[in-house]
């Protein structure tokens, strides 16, 4: 059974053979891409919209109620989307698609409340703009992951270090507080998932010589869904903590 996160992008050469170069594989690949695209679009828009409405009101909404009082709840709603991702990346190869499918838009919504604080933090036209941006960036990055020759999975291990020294970096920040450092996190955090974003378009295309025609095609759509939707929000909260004004 596939292993959804192994890049191994050699385990299906591209172009190098009469399979992966026939009509029928190419119109499974972009039928297998277009769903990942749409969950993962999907994704982003079901967490903007619920953002919005949990912010709408400003300082009286709901999402200024539950982050300024809400005790144990402010906490549950921070830390649920890491919990999903727990859940969806371990139950992967046991799950049903349709139970990944819930915990996927269920997690898509609990990281629309999560996020509702930006709404209350920075202007309207910073996150319109931060979003635009991200949106642009992401594309052109995905097609480059998607239409490059070059393997990128030596950069896998090197992204992997990066991302778990912005965590740490991150998590020093909190007691440092730190101007300088949090634009350089912020900097350094926009190049990693720049990154990402072409690694995993790659890995996801790879994958698909794997699963086509198995029963984990579908649950794997999903999970390289989540990958790419992670990517996206990252960036874009990065690219506004960069950017981004003050809301008045």
């Amino acid at each position: 059974m596939a292993n959804w996160s192994d890049p191994r992008p050699s385990a299906a050469p591209f172009g190098t053979t009469a399979t992966t170069g026939s009509t029928a594989y190419d119109a499974g690949l972009r039928s297998y891409m277009l769903s990942v695209y749409n969950y993962m679009t999907s994704g982003v828009l079901l967490t903007g919209i619920v953002a919005l409405l949990f912010a709408w009101g400003g300082r009286d909404s709901m999402a200024a109620q539950v982050f300024l009082h809400g005790g144990l709840l402010k906490y549950v709603i921070m830390f649920a989307p890491i919990g999903f991702v727990f859940a969806l990346s371990m139950g992967v190869n046991r799950m049903k698609t349709s139970t990944m499918q819930l915990l996927f838009w269920a997690f898509a919504i609990v990281m629309g409340l999560s996020l509702s604080t930006i709404f209350l933090v920075y202007s309207g036209a910073s996150i319109a703009a931060a979003f635009f941006a991200t949106a642009a960036g992401f594309a052109a990055l995905s097609l480059y992951g998607y239409t490059t020759k070059r393997d990128l999975s030596a950069f896998g291990t090197f992204l992997t270090i990066g991302l778990v020294g912005l965590i740490v970096a991150s998590l020093i920040n909190v007691f440092m507080q730190s101007g300088t450092m949090a634009l350089v996190i912020s900097f350094v955090g926009v190049l990693l998932f720049a990154g990402l974003t072409a690694y995993d378009t790659q890995r996801t295309k790879s994958l698909y010589y794997q699963v086509r025609g198995t029963d984990m095609r579908d649950r794997v759509v999903i999970m390289s869904a989540l990958s790419l939707y992670l990517d996206f929000i990252n960036m874009f909260l990065f690219i506004l903590r960069l950017f981004g004004s003050s809301r008045d």
